[in-house]
């Protein structure tokens, strides 16, 4: 779907209407908070009569143009709920400042999108323009929307196709919107339209986005600079499920959370690149000069291997003893301390 019918709504004439008797006109408009049927003749005094009518007109140009569907109303924001999907991993907080300097000093030049509220009456949805309606609303200020009626369909092909516009989502946001669409049931035909990609890239994404635990995206945020190749390298090296755990350990650490988003994806990264260097193989000599067992170790395990060809008994001789064995490590390990 182009960006240029995103507003549109087909213009048919309405059939003739029948003519009927003047009927005393009721001033209802909800869109404005507008609804305004006087039940006695004083209490129709008691209101003034050219505030009335200058809502009124103005609440019947803003719905005729709402029915053309490309007005841009003020809304509270008080009244707008977040989107159904949110596709965002966090905001960087020097950007969001500058974009509330910019809307405080320049006003906000662009309108967000926004549907009625599919099951709350006088209450509306987000399709996109978190950011801005998250500025407007640390200003204090009625937001500036266009309201639209979209099925949740049309609402998220709305919200992806406006990202894709000003490339605003980085590419594990984009490979987590996708997720959350898919998880909610949305169809890939839907999901492809939403981000503009074709069936087999959709494809790699939700693969790639499935092998990295939620914690961990969501711990590193967006990385705005970090592409497919390297979260690809990230989520080989998780795998591990020891080195899963160390990462774990990591986002938990209050400096880790004080990093950008990039860095955090960096330390991640080097946490789990970072390989312990292999020891040597070796093995024991006994004190008649045979070798009866070798040694191995890497970042998991420590294997002791038993030649029987040197001694076929000595292997069986140790796990007999394995339980004196560990009973006398735990005793010196406490003595130890």
């Amino acid at each position: 779907m182009a960006r240029k019918h995103l507003f549109e709504i087909a213009n048919t004439d309405p059939a003739p209407a029948e003519v009927q008797q003047p009927q005393p006109r009721q001033l209802e408009r909800p869109l404005l908070g507008l609804n305004l049927t006087p039940s006695t003749p004083v209490g129709a005094i008691s209101q003034s009569l050219e505030a009335i009518n200058s809502r009124a007109t103005r609440a019947e140009e803003i719905e005729r143009k709402l029915s053309q569907g490309h007005v841009v109303v003020e809304l509270d924001p008080a009244t707008i709920d977040s989107a159904i999907v949110v596709d965002r991993l966090g905001v960087d907080p020097a950007q969001q400042d500058a974009l509330v300097q910019q809307i405080r000093e320049n006003g906000q030049l662009v309108p967000i999108l926004v549907r009625p509220h599919p099951t709350e009456a006088g209450r509306y949805q987000l399709a996109y323009g978190h950011r801005r309606l998250s500025a407007v609303r640390k200003l204090g200020l009625q937001v500036k929307a266009v309201v639209r009626e979209l099925s949740d369909e049309e609402l998220v092909v709305s919200q992806g196709q406006e990202n894709n516009s000003r490339q605003d989502l980085s590419y594990i946001e984009r490979c987590y919107f996708a997720l959350r669409l898919e998880e909610r049931g949305f169809s890939r035909d839907v999901i492809m339209a939403a981000l503009g990609v074709d069936k087999a890239a959709l494809s790699r994404m939700i693969a790639l986005v499935k092998r990295v635990p939620a914690d961990i995206i969501e711990a590193i945020g967006s990385a705005p600079s970090i592409g497919r190749q390297r979260w690809a390298e990230l989520a080989d090296m998780l795998e591990d499920r020891a080195k899963r755990g160390r990462v774990g350990k990591l986002i938990c650490d209050s400096e880790f959370s004080s990093m950008s988003s990039d860095e955090r994806f960096n330390a991640v990264h080097k946490l789990l690149a970072t390989v312990k260097a292999r020891a040597v193989p070796a093995s024991w000599t006994a004190p008649d000069g045979t070798k009866p067992v070798s040694i191995s170790e890497n970042d998991r395990r420590l294997v002791l291997t038993f030649d029987k060809r040197v001694n076929p008994q000595f292997g069986a001789f140790i796990q007999q003893r394995l339980q004196a064995l560990y009973d006398e490590f735990r005793e010196t390990g406490l003595k130890e301390q």
